[in-house]
């Protein structure tokens, strides 16, 4: 379906606000976004390890909001394309930038809590900018890897803290404190109220953090392209015996 300059604007301007600056047939989304051409300029520091060519390929979009990636994956000839999000605001953003860009993606309103009632695995992850907006990221990370990681998940997380990283020992003694006053020791900054005026940036974490946390989920860092951007693959088993699921029940007397 064709649409004029001005009715893709009318459209762009009834279902902003958009956190994705995104081209709609030369009509930008969101121009004035505060990191700049936002997430094109850091689609551009890693899209080159991406295969060109995904044809064939399965993919899940986990927190799509408005499809900037999904449409990158489906435009290198991924045969599927499925975006989730449980924001139908972003939703409805998503499914009109698909329209605009002629792909055939599928979104769905879903949580990375949910994944599971996909009942399938991808062949692609993309767990893009959600991490610490999750009250529960280890949870997060543990059910993509039960559930839906069948071979590369693509994450990438705010990070903030030390860059470094520590040569870390597999165990403790109790009586260790110094440790936890060294700034490139893994730490997962807690967000009690807002972080840059967002009441859903709950966790941050360091370098180190971040890394350890993959490890932990059952995940291989095999190549790290950008700074906040890592390219895993699912191997071995997750510690502590992986996802838990927590009854919902009511308890009675």
């Amino acid at each position: 379906m064709l649409h004029s300059h001005a009715e893709i604007r009318r459209r762009i301007d009834a279902l902003g606000p958009w956190f994705h600056n995104m081209d709609l047939a030369g009509v930008e989304t969101a121009p004035d976004h505060f990191l700049g051409n936002y997430p094109l300029i850091k689609w551009r520091k890693f899209a080159d390890a991406i295969p060109a060519d995904l044809t064939g390929k399965t993919v899940l979009d986990i927190g799509c909001n408005a499809g900037f990636y999904s449409i990158e994956m489906k435009r290198r000839g991924a045969a599927r394309v499925l975006g989730i999000d449980f924001d139908e605001a972003y939703l409805a953003q998503a499914r009109f930038a698909a329209e605009i860009a002629d792909c055939d993606i599928e979104f769905q309103k879903l949580s990375v809590y949910d994944v599971g009632a996909l009942r399938e695995t991808f062949d692609v992850v993309l767990f893009m900018g959600v991490l610490y907006h999750l009250r529960h990221p280890l949870l997060a990370l543990d059910l993509i890897r039960e559930h839906v990681a069948g071979d590369l998940m693509i994450f990438q997380s705010m990070q903030r803290g030390s860059k470094d990283l520590p040569e870390l020992e597999e165990n403790y003694h109790f009586w260790t404190h110094e440790l936890f006053d060294q700034p490139q020791f893994p730490k997962l900054h807690f967000i009690e109220h807002r972080y840059a005026d967002d009441p859903t940036n709950w966790w941050i974490p360091n370098r180190a953090c971040t890394e350890a946390m993959l490890r932990s989920a059952g995940f291989e860092i095999v190549l790290h392209p950008e700074q906040e951007v890592y390219f895993c693959r699912a191997a071995g088993d997750p510690a502590g015996g992986g996802a838990i699921y927590p009854s919902k029940g009511k308890l009675h007397d």
